[in-house]
């Protein structure tokens, strides 16, 4: 690899070395090396590119023959496939979960019994329960089967953030909420 831009594209979304860590899940050590021009693992590439919003190819100017172009590709491909995978688990835990939801409103609509007790002991503890077991058992399970894919929350979080604007952009508009008070 030849010259890295990573720390123009940093600058270019004025980031600072710390921010791109957090943003892309690196440590700041890695993120001071790989602006040095140091080799890093694809996973690392991939990581920072994905915060940087670039494809990995875009964080150097000039990349060493075609067989690192290849592997680039190739990592793009094998993220994609983790993912939709990764989708595919957690759309088949929530379905199975509104699945069973669906024959236990049906159950109490014709047991009268206990009906409303257990509708809403289904649906509420029910949720709550699903998204411990989620948080606590499905996501490192899946984090260590596809360690390229991200959870929702992860890529909601960083879309938030993304889209957040700077303390700079936020002075005006706390000055005019000021004035109209």
């Amino acid at each position: 690899m030849n010259e890295s831009r990573i720390a123009s594209l940093r600058q270019d979304l004025g980031w600072t070395q710390e921010r791109l860590a957090a943003e892309s899940g690196v440590g700041i050590r890695t993120v001071q090396r790989l602006e040095a021009g140091h080799d890093a693992s694809l996973e690392t590439l991939s990581l920072v590119a994905s915060a940087l919003r670039v494809p990995v190819r875009d964080l150097y100017t000039a990349f060493d023959g075609q067989e690192f172009g290849d592997r680039v590709e190739s990592m793009a491909a094998r993220t994609e496939v983790q993912q939709t995978a990764r989708d595919r688990v957690t759309s088949a835990w929530r379905w199975l979960y509104i699945g069973v939801g669906v024959v236990v409103t049906l159950f109490t609509f014709t047991t009268g019994q206990y009906g409303l007790p257990l509708l809403v002991s289904y649906w509420f503890a029910g949720f709550i329960i699903l998204r411990a077991l989620r948080t606590l058992v499905l996501e490192p399970r899946l984090d260590a089967k596809y360690p390229l894919s991200r959870s929702r929350h992860q890529l909601r979080s960083r879309r938030a953030a993304s889209t957040a604007t700077s303390p700079l952009d936020a002075a005006p508009d706390q000055a005019t909420d000021a004035g109209a008070q």
